[in-house]
């Protein structure tokens, strides 16, 4: 901010000085022109008086003469004058060099509106602008280093006020998740422990009947045989256990919700356009969204917005890049919004296991990602009381072996 603060004053010092020079040179030009108004009113004055005018009456006429009289060399004139031979008598000629300010008084008006413009555009950029962005810039420092306990300080500012406040409830939910996280951690790690602990006792009991039916310690096949069903027993046991611990690493990963209400569709397919359209072109890639009937759907607008946003953009890591679609049609009560891009990767029997957590098809040996993008999405559908499915849809440009057609999901979502 201090740098700005100094080309502030930098800028305000050249103003300055531009109404310095601007006054120097317009004070010049009036004296020029006032020596030259009077010279040209005493001329005036000399046709006049040899045109028959009297002396006297030059005076009044002309502004810039204040006498004019017979010369007498014994009078001591303490003005400026100039003497004229008028028809062979000599005339003194008293003036004053009147210049018109109103020009300059003008400029100076001017040019102080500008440099007091100037002054507040600049005092109001520096305030309302440049130091509530200087402010944003610490609160993503301080977001970037996990440090969630400051409150960003609300502001009505109307250019980052909305920001500013979208900042706090970001630092909220990052901060609530991350009292969740911890939260779940120590349960599961309690729970894993816990079970952990109770494996012991089967397993002991496993290692007993083991070490009985080594040594040869039962003396009858019934004792044998009740050895065995022990061991399978507690084996069972302890498969049902680790099973528990697996479920318990797995469920709750990922913390999703949906906020139902009504919204139209437009609301969202607007949004779309707005993050893709320049995306898609930089990436040289066709880009349409198919004519639609802005309907009023049932949903959450936002998690509706990720899942396409999700399917876009899973559509320019694994699609051919030459176009990628939004089609949309009705099937009963539900708006069905298809994104299909060209040049489908994908096997027809990985279509299945497309929406299970951490799969990944045989086309991402070289693409990043975590494999549960689909997942989310679907996850997100279901809770909204949709659906999502994919399958792979012949191609505009035909199919052969390179090219096994298009690959297209649809979601499904419901009309209120």
């Amino acid at each position: 901010m201090s740098k700005y603060w100094r080309f502030t004053a930098f800028i305000l010092a050249i103003y300055v000085l531009l109404i310095v020079i601007c006054n120097g040179y317009m004070l010049g030009s009036l004296r020029n022109r006032a020596e030259r108004q009077y010279m040209v009113d005493i001329n005036r004055a000399v046709e006049d008086i040899k045109g028959g005018a009297s002396v006297e009456s030059v005076s009044e006429k002309y502004d810039s003469i204040t006498r004019a009289a017979l010369f007498d060399p014994k009078a001591v004139i303490n003005s400026e004058f100039v003497v004229k031979e008028i028809d062979h008598d000599l005339y003194i000629f008293e003036y004053r060099e009147k210049a018109d300010i109103r020009p300059l008084i003008y400029m100076n008006i001017g040019l102080g509106i500008a440099i007091i413009s100037a002054s507040c555009v600049l005092i109001y950029i520096g305030r309302k602008i440049l130091r509530p962005f200087h402010k944003m810039s610490d609160y993503s420092v301080e977001l970037a280093r996990g440090n969630l306990s400051a409150p960003v300080k609300e502001d009505k500012n109307k250019f980052f006020g909305k920001f500013l406040w979208g900042i706090n409830m970001l630092r909220d939910n990052l901060e609530s998740n991350k009292e969740r996280e911890l939260e779940l951690q120590k349960d599961k790690k309690t729970l894993i422990l816990s079970l952990s602990h109770d494996i012991k006792t089967p397993l002991s009991a496993i290692k007993l009947y083991s070490r009985a039916l080594d040594e040869n310690i039962y003396e009858t096949d019934e004792e044998r045989k009740n050895a065995i069903s022990g061991i399978g027993h507690n084996a069972e046991e302890i498969e049902k256990y680790v099973s528990d611990i697996v479920a318990a690493s797995k469920e709750d990963f990922l913390n999703l919700e949906a906020e139902m209400k009504e919204f139209y569709l437009a609301e969202v397919m607007d949004r779309i356009r707005t993050l893709y359209a320049e995306k898609f072109k930089s990436l040289r890639t066709d880009f349409t969204i198919g004519e639609y009937s802005n309907v009023l759907l049932s949903g959450d607008p936002v998690r509706l917005e990720e899942v396409l946003q999700n399917l876009l953009e899973n559509a320019i890591k694994y699609g051919s890049g030459r176009y990628v679609r939004i089609e949309f049609s009705d099937e009963e009560d539900c708006r069905l919004i298809t994104v299909r891009n060209s040049g489908c990767s994908v096997k027809e029997e990985e279509i299945p296991h497309l929406f299970e957590s951490f799969y990944r098809g045989s086309n991402s040996e070289n693409v990043k990602g975590s494999g549960l993008g689909l997942f989310i999405a679907r996850s997100l559908m279901r809770m909204m009381n949709g659906e999502i499915f994919a399958k792979i849809v012949p191609s505009d440009e035909g199919s052969d072996k390179e090219n096994a057609g298009d690959f297209a999901i649809t979601v499904v979502v419901r009309k209120a």
